[in-house]
């Protein structure tokens, strides 16, 4: 019997948003996955125009206008949202594993294509979801490092390191 299940459920803290307001256009940014609603209540909460509904992202009939995706996307969906990023061919900042850059979707969609790195100055510890719930007592302390996937960002440098 299994003792692990594997889920997509880990939502941004607050903390990961504002360690990147700077480089955030104000312009209408589409936070384009849901998870629990308060991602884009706190980007709202920082002076953004968000839109943030539960619209799905791989369904151009629902597409929302925008000018910029800000968002966590689920990382088992790493390739999908990848390949769709690059349809979209739309400025983004998202969040995902470092690893990801040596994959090769990540080279066949953005090697010498204008994507640009922001460095977090530690891990983003996310927060785990069980069924819509917060779980309590969950050590939040994150295996692995993340990075912000900048494209069309036109930041300062191509690899921006955070303090």
């Amino acid at each position: 019997m299994p003792t692990f299940t594997k889920h997509d459920d880990y939502m941004t803290p607050n903390s990961a948003w504002d360690n990147i307001k700077e480089y955030i256009p104000k312009v209408k940014i589409w936070e384009a996955f849901y998870g629990d609603g308060e991602s884009g209540k706190h980007l709202t909460k920082l002076g953004f125009d968000v839109i943030h509904e539960q619209i799905d992202f791989f369904n151009d009939d629902e597409l929302p206008e925008y000018d910029c995706i800000v968002s966590n996307p689920p990382f088992s969906r790493s390739k999908d949202v990848m390949q769709r990023l690059k349809e979209l061919d739309k400025p983004f900042i998202i969040i995902m594993p470092s690893s990801k850059i040596n994959t090769s979707y990540f080279r066949e969609n953005y090697m010498n294509n204008g994507l640009q790195i922001i460095i977090p100055p530690k891990r983003i510890h996310f927060l785990k979801l069980v069924e819509g719930k917060l779980v309590e007592n969950y050590k939040s302390s994150c295996s692995f490092d993340c990075f912000y996937y900048c494209y069309k960002m036109k930041l300062p440098a191509d690899i921006v390191w955070l303090e």
